[in-house]
């Protein structure tokens, strides 16, 4: 029998209150001190039972951002940055309602539509859904950096 931490009890602990990505999950067991072998026989396992799973942790993620104003370039970007794959967050954005809808609908809560349009370019949102939901009244100029 290996020593070291149980790498389930520890996934457990950290999956407790919230979802987390596998990568999220592997790193947490890797600072454990949970060798490898041990770590992805663990990590099937949990995605085994359902207790990890990264879809389910994307479409949380994203909806959280989404509630919080962000657009979806910046929504695929953190989700890649938990370890997400790149077809796994194709299929989530695909399942969020339309950015342009998101971005009519900040546009219409009665603020400065230059700024609030600025705004949304920051929180990731792409540059023709922001001009969409302008209805075409403004031009939107983005920032090279």
């Amino acid at each position: 029998m290996e020593g070291g931490p149980d790498p389930i009890e520890v996934a457990v602990r950290a999956l407790r209150h919230r979802d987390r990505s596998r990568r999220q999950v592997e790193e947490r067991l890797a600072r454990a001190g949970v060798g490898e072998d041990r770590r992805a026989r663990a990590l099937e396992t949990l995605e085994h039972v359902g207790y990890l799973d990264d879809g389910r942790f994307a479409a949380g993620r994203a909806a959280a951002l989404v509630a919080r104003g962000h657009g979806d370039a910046a929504i695929a970007h953190l989700l890649e940055a938990d370890g997400i794959a790149a077809e796994v967050v194709q299929d989530v954005l695909a399942a969020l309602e339309p950015e342009v809808d998101r971005a009519r609908r900040e546009l219409a809560g009665g603020r400065e539509p230059r700024r609030c349009a600025a705004r949304l370019l920051r929180k990731g949102f792409a540059p023709e859904s922001v001009e969409e939901a302008l209805g075409g009244g403004f031009a939107v100029e983005v920032e090279e950096a």
